[in-house]
C-alpha cells in the first residue's frame, strides 16, 4: 500500500519539525512581556530574537552531509535532545544579553534538521511526489503557529513566559521515543514497507539519479553553480519576509487593538491556517504541471501583492487590512514546496544534500535581517505601516529573481517501473 510511507515517514516528520518550530517561535507570543521584563527595546529584541539564524547556519552543511553519508535518523535524534535542552534553558535568562545568546545556541542546536529532512525526503519520494512531500512536511510550519498560538496565549494569559519556554521546550525530548521508533533511513531498512513497493522506489530513484549530472565532487564550484546563487538570494529574501512577518505580528496585533495575550494568539493563527491550504495547491500543482520555476515565482508574487494591499489599506479599514494580511503565507509559505524540489531534482545526490544546506544556511540569515529591520523601522516610525511595506519588496523581489533566473525547463515526472497495489 503506497500510502502507508506518506503517513508513517511525513507524519512523524511532520510532529517532529512543528515541535522544532513551536520551540523557535514561540517567542513571537512572548515578545511583548519579555521586552519588559528584560528592559529591551525594539532593535534588542529584533536582534535577540535573530540572532538564532546566526547559530543556525553553522550546522546547514555538515547536517545535509551527514544525513546522506551518515545517518538523518540518528543526526535528527542528536539534535531532538539539544534544542529541547537550549529551549526550556531560555526560561532561566535574566537579561537581553544573556537571552541573545540563548537563542543563539538554541540556533546551532536546531540547524541541522532543516537540510536532514529534505535528504530523507528525497530517500523516500520520487521526483514526481516530491514537491508534495516537501509540502505536507512543511505544512508543520504554519499548523505550529496554528496550535501553539493559542496555547502559548492561554500559559502567557495564566502564567509567564518562563513557564511557556519549559513546558514547550520538553516536546521535543518527548517526541524522541516516537521518531527512533518509527524512523528509517532508507527503504530498505524498513520491516513495514512491502517488497515491490521497496523495489519500485529502489529502481525509481536509481532512474532519476541517472538523469542528474554527472558529480564534480565534494569541491567549491558545485555550490557556486549559477541555480545554487539564485536560490541562496530569493530564498534569503524570501525568510526576510516571512520572519520579520512571523515574529512581529503578534506585536502589531496587540498595538492596533490594544488586546491581551490569548485573543492576540487566537488572531495570530488565521493568517496561519489560511497558509496551510496555500501550500497544499501549490505544490500539489507544481507536480502536477513539473514546473518549478513559475510556482515559486507565482507564490513570492502573491504574498508581496496581498501585504502590500494591506499596508495601503491600513489606515483605511483595519479589518481589511488584516483580511489581506491573511493571505499572505499563503504565497510566502507556499513556494517552500516547489522550490526545495530543484537542489534534489537538478544536483548530483552526493552533493545535493550539502548544496541545500548552504542554501539553508546563508538563505536563512534573512531569518535574521528581516526582524531586525522591523523592530528597526518600528522604533523609528511608531508603527508597522513602514516595515511591513519594506517586507512586501524582499518578496517581490524575490519574485522578479526566481522568473529571470531559475531553471525555465520542467522537472519530468518519472512513470513507475512497476504498477503498486
Amino acid at each position: 500500500m503506497p500510502e502507508k510511507r506518506w503517513l508513517r515517514v511525513l507524519l512523524v516528520a511532520f510532529i517532529m519539525y512543528t515541535i522544532a518550530f513551536i520551540d523557535r517561535t514561540n517567542i513571537s507570543m512572548a515578545l511583548p512581556e519579555m521586552s519588559r521584563d528584560l528592559h529591551m527595546s525594539p532593535t534588542e529584541a529584533g536582534s535577540a530574537v535573530g540572532v538564532f539564524f546566526w547559530g543556525y547556519l553553522m550546522l546547514q552543511i555538515p547536517g545535509g552531509y551527514l544525513a546522506e553519508h551518515w545517518s538523518a535518523k540518528r543526526f535528527i535524534s542528536l539534535l531532538l535532545v539539544a534544542w529541547g535542552m537550549c529551549s526550556a534553558g531560555t526560561a532561566l535568562v535574566t537579561s537581553g544579553r544573556a537571552f541573545w545568546i540563548m537563542r543563539l545556541l538554541l540556533g546551532v542546536a536546531e540547524g541541522g534538521v532543516w537540510p536532514a529532512m529534505l535528504v530523507l525526503i528525497s530517500h523516500w519520494f520520487p521526483s514526481r511526489e516530491r514537491a508534495r512531500a516537501n509540502a505536507y512536511w512543511m505544512l508543520c510550519l504554519p499548523v505550529a503557529v496554528v496550535v501553539s498560538s493559542p496555547l502559548s496565549g492561554w500559559i502567557l494569559g495564566v502564567w509567564n513566559w518562563r513557564v511557556l519556554l519549559v513546558v514547550e521546550g520538553c516536546f521535543p525530548l518527548l517526541w524522541l521515543v516516537i521518531w527512533w521508533r518509527f524512523i528509517d533511513d532508507h527503504p530498505h531498512q524498513a520491516r513495514w514497507i512491502s517488497a515491490d513497493e521497496s523495489g519500485y522506489l529502489r529502481e525509481t530513484l536509481a532512474r532519476e539519479a541517472g538523469l542528474k549530472p554527472a558529480s564534480q565532487g565534494f569541491q567549491a564550484k558545485v555550490f557556486l553553480q549559477p541555480v545554487v546563487l539564485v536560490m541562496i538570494l530569493i530564498y534569503f529574501l524570501q525568510n526576510c519576509g516571512s520572519y520579520g512577518f512571523l515574529f512581529w505580528l503578534p506585536s502589531a496585533i496587540e498595538h492596533a487593538g490594544r488586546i491581551g495575550s490569548m485573543k492576540t494568539g487566537f488572531l495570530f493563527t488565521v493568517p496561519y491556517a489560511i497558509t496551510a491550504a496555500g501550500m497544499v495547491l501549490f505544490s500539489r500543482h507544481s507536480d502536477k504541471t513539473g514546473d518549478r520555476r513559475c510556482h515559486v515565482a507565482l507564490a513570492l508574487a502573491w504574498a508581496g501583492v496581498f501585504m502590500m494591499a494591506a499596508v495601503l489599506t491600513s489606515r483605511v479599514s483595519p479589518l481589511l487590512s488584516f483580511l489581506l494580511i491573511a493571505l499572505v503565507g499563503a504565497g510566502s509559505y507556499g513556494t517552500l514546496g516547489p522550490f526545495w524540489a530543484i537542489p534534489t531534482e537538478s544536483l548530483p545526490t552526493d552533493i545535493a544534500g550539502s548544496a541545500m544546506g548552504l542554501v539553508n544556511a546563508i538563505g536563512n540569515l534573512g531569518g535574521f535581517f528581516g526582524p531586525l529591520v522591523v523592530g528597526y523601522l518600528n522604533q523609528r516610525t511608531g508603527g508597522f505601516v513602514v516595515p511591513f511595506a519594506v517586507l512586501s519588496g524582499a518578496w517581490l523581489t524575490a519574485s522578479a529573481l526566481a522568473v529571470l533566473f531559475l531553471p525555465r525547463r520542467k522537472f519530468p515526472a518519472v512513470q513507475p517501473v512497476a504498477t503498486m497495489h
